[in-house]
Parts: structure tokens; C-alpha cells; sequence
């Protein structure tokens, strides 16, 4: 039995080394061709070299091993049979890519998810948090590329249309790092007459980390012109803003506006002459409720008041009838004495938490 594996070695030894020879003898004619005919024969090669590959860890048969020795090219043979085969290379060409971009999508999704790390690199090292430290950095350094590449790619014929820019960058990458990432490069900017002053104020208003008592560079905005810089971070604040719902002062603001606007007029400004009108701020109504516009409607003094819209102009106005008194004061409501007391008795009606607090008599 051992002579016969004996054999069977000695047999699979021998069909390597033929195929191994035929390999060299191939290669040898091939790098004497000229660059064209050996760029034809590339892949023919590289597979010849995988074929003898696989035959190191390949079990074939004793007849199987014999039945090639018999050909006086088994390498050749080989990849004849191997190249009529019915499958698609393409298919698994098409994988790859496919894989490939999946990875790239998967790391970028992940980069773009990393918190924000609020420390300097000094302490995440102290801490063990050196990882979280240089994610976040990454990932400051990607969306400040995603802020100049947003602003490359809809800066044409000098119109920038910042609100496709900035739903790009946050899209991908929220809020609070865009605004991280802005802040840090507006912060520099203090002297610069492009960038106004209420991004300057507001870039103060975020803390941004030093390192060591200097700024990180590393993700400073510096390939974007500072005037459409300022014109996009504009945009971040508006749209940002938006996205918030109103507070009692926002909706108090509003109907002092109105009230205002209401009384500036010296004559009825209606298209028909028979009321008195002015507009309501266009990001109020994006961001108000139903709620919100009730609660407004009731601040403004007017027994005539109504909402509506006006054929040919854009926007939603408050409208009075002219003969209406406009200089009355907004109606602020306190809160209701009555209410107080209700919601004082119930607290003190409420039956008290068992093993929280007992009376004189229980303890007994």
C-alpha cells in the first residue's frame, strides 16, 4: 500500500514538474514578443500560473494524474478546457465591483456616524479613547472635503444655490458636525469683511477643542472662497432653523411684527382698498403648527382678523377691516388664577406614596 502512494506521489511530482517546464518555455516566448502580443496572451498567462497553483493542494486520482502525463502539453491542455468552460468571468468581475462599493458606502455610513469628540487628543490618551479621538477627527477632515465639494459642485456660472450644497453635507453628516466643522473655520475669520457678523457671533457660540492651545488645522475650510463660504453657513443656520419648533417667545415675536406692520400703514393696503394687511415671515409658517397659528391669531387684538392667501402675490397675510382700530394693544393672557388653584388642590387632594412619608399616627 505505501509503495503504491509511493508511486502515485512520484507520478503527481512528475506532472507538476512537466507543467512547470511548460510554463517556463511559454514565459520565455512570451516576454520576446512585442508589447501588443504579450498584453493578448496577459491573462492566459496569470491563469496558467493559478492552474499551477492549484495542482500543489489538488488530490487527483492515480488514472487522472496518468492521463495528463500522457499529453505532451497538459498545462496547455488544462487551460484550453478551462477557458471553453461555461461560466461568466464577468460575473465575478461585477462582484468585486460590487463588493468593493458596498465596503467603500458601509466605511463612509460608519465614518459619518462617529460622535463627536468633545476632548483633546492629549486626554484621549490619558483616558484610553485615542480611537474615538482619531475617529472623530476622520471624520471631521471627510465632511469638511463634503462642505468644499458640495460647494464646487453647485457653484455654476456664479449662482450658488447653497441650499443643494447644504443638504448634501447634511445628508450625510447631520447637523451638529457640519456646524462643528463650519464654527472651527469661521473662527479664523474675524477679520475677514466677506463673512458677516452674525456668522462670526454665532461661530462663537460653539466650542471647538484646541489642541495643546492651538487650533486643529487638520479640517480647516480653506479651498471654498470665504464669501460663499459665509453664504452657505447662512444657509446651515436658516435651514437649521427651520427644523425647530417655535418657542412662546418665537410666536410673540410674530404677532408683534404683524401688529406692527399693521399700524405702519397710513392707508388700507388690500388690493380692494377695504382692509388693512401685512405678511406673515415666510419661516414662521414653515415652522408653525396649527397650535402655534391659533396662538397667534388670539395675541392680536382684532374682532375682523382673518388668514388668507392673495391671488397674484406670494405668502399668507393677516387681514383687518379698515375701519378696525389697528393701535390696540396684543392680548397676552396670564395664567389663569383659577388654574393654579385647581392644580394646587390636586397636588394636595393626591394620596401619598406608601413608605414615602406617613403620619404621626401610622408611626405609632
Amino acid at each position: 500500500m505505501e509503495e503504491i502512494v509511493l508511486d502515485s506521489k512520484k507520478l503527481t511530482d512528475a506532472l507538476c514538474e512537466k507543467m512547470s517546464a511548460e510554463q517556463d518555455k511559454f514565459r520565455a516566448w512570451l516576454v520576446a514578443q512585442p508589447p501588443e502580443e504579450i498584453l493578448n496572451h496577459t491573462a492566459e498567462y496569470t491563469t496558467r500560473e493559478d492552474i499551477l497553483m492549484a495542482m500543489d493542494f489538488i488530490e487527483l486520482t492515480e488514472a487522472q494524474v496518468s492521463a495528463l502525463l500522457e499529453s505532451p502539453t497538459p498545462l496547455a491542455d488544462v487551460y484550453k478546457n478551462w477557458s471553453n468552460m461555461d461560466f461568466n468571468l464577468m460575473d465575478n468581475i461585477t462582484s468585486a465591483i460590487e463588493d468593493r462599493a458596498d465596503t467603500v458606502i458601509r466605511q463612509a455610513e460608519e465614518l459619518c456616524k462617529a460622535p463627536i469628540y468633545k476632548e483633546s487628543f492629549e486626554y484621549a490618551y490619558q483616558h484610553g479613547e485615542t480611537e474615538q479621538h482619531l475617529a472623530s477627527n476622520r471624520a471631521n477632515i471627510a465632511c469638511r472635503d463634503a462642505i468644499e465639494k458640495a460647494v464646487s459642485s453647485h457653484y455654476r456660472d456664479n449662482r450658488f444655490n447653497a441650499q443643494a450644497a447644504v443638504r448634501d453635507v447634511v445628508k450625510r453628516f447631520g447637523y451638529e458636525r457640519t456646524f462643528y466643522v463650519l464654527a472651527n473655520t469661521v473662527q479664523t475669520q474675524g477679520g475677514d469683511g466677506r463673512v458677516s457678523q452674525s456668522n462670526k457671533q454665532w461661530a462663537q457660540t460653539v466650542p471647538v477643542v484646541f489642541e495643546r492651545g492651538k487650533r486643529d488645522m487638520s479640517y480647516l475650510i480653506t479651498r471654498t472662497h470665504p464669501g460663499i463660504l459665509n453664504m452657505f453657513v447662512s444657509q446651515a443656520r436658516h435651514e437649521f432653523l427651520l427644523k425647530q419648533p417655535l418657542k412662546a417667545a418665537d410666536i410673540r415675536a410674530e404677532a408683534e411684527h404683524i401688529l406692527k406692520r399693521l399700524q405702519e400703514e397710513r392707508e388700507p393696503n388690500s388690493p380692494n382698498g377695504t382692509h388693512y394687511m401685512a405678511q406673515f415671515s415666510p419661516d414662521f409658517l414653515a415652522r408653525a403648527g396649527s397650535k402655534d397659528t391659533d396662538r397667534l391669531m388670539s395675541m392680536l387684538p382684532f374682532q375682523s382678523l382673518s388668514l388668507s392667501g392673495l391671488e397674484g402675490r406670494k405668502g399668507t397675510y393677516a387681514l383687518i377691516l379698515k375701519d378696525e382700530n389697528r393701535f390696540q394693544p396684543l392680548v397676552l393672557r396670564r395664567p389663569s388664577v383659577k388654574k393654579k388653584l385647581q392644580e394646587k388642590s390636586a397636588v394636595s387632594a393626591a394620596p401619598s406614596v406608601p413608605g414615602k412619608s406617613r403620619s404621626k399616627g401610622q408611626e405609632r
